[in-house]
């Protein structure tokens, strides 16, 4: 894994700019979602409820794609 320094405003924590990175990187698909999680610091599971209050899809796909891998 890289490192990366940045300097934040004041207003801005660290543990925000992780995450909003974090799930950023997962929505255009550059970071899986165990990646995305480890990168923000929580579980799979919380990074899930995460995404989903930013509107972000946890799974990829149509939902024709979706329902075939339900059903299979």
């Amino acid at each position: 894994m890289s490192e990366l320094k940045l300097e934040l405003p004041e207003e801005v924590s660290k543990e925000e700019a992780r995450l909003l990175l974090a799930v950023k990187l997962y929505e255009v698909g550059r970071l899986s979602l165990g990646q995305a999680a480890k990168v923000a610091g929580f579980s799979k599971r919380s990074f899930m409820e995460i995404l989903g209050k930013y509107g972000v899809p946890v799974f990829a796909g149509t939902p024709e794609e979706l329902r075939g891998e339900v059903t299979s």
